[in-house]
């Protein structure tokens, strides 16, 4: 989850594609503000990283937890 204007946003999208080009993995990009229970869950906390659906954290990347969650 992402937000335009969000300095934050930015530099996760930037680890988010890395790590998940370097894996072969599939990810995309929900701009919050683009559909209001988005914005109401996520809002105040973006960036906010999702696996599979399920909020794995928020603000930024902690790469090895990422990987290893990646993996499983």
């Amino acid at each position: 989850m992402s937000r335009e204007g969000c300095h934050s946003c930015v530099d996760a999208i930037a680890d988010v594609r890395r790590i998940c080009d370097e894996l072969g993995i599939a990810w995309s990009v929900s701009d919050v503000d683009a559909d209001s229970e988005l914005r109401a869950e996520y809002g105040d906390r973006v960036p906010v990283i999702l696996i599979d659906g399920v909020e794995h954290g928020f603000w930024k990347v902690e790469e090895e937890r990422f990987r290893r969650a990646l993996r499983n």
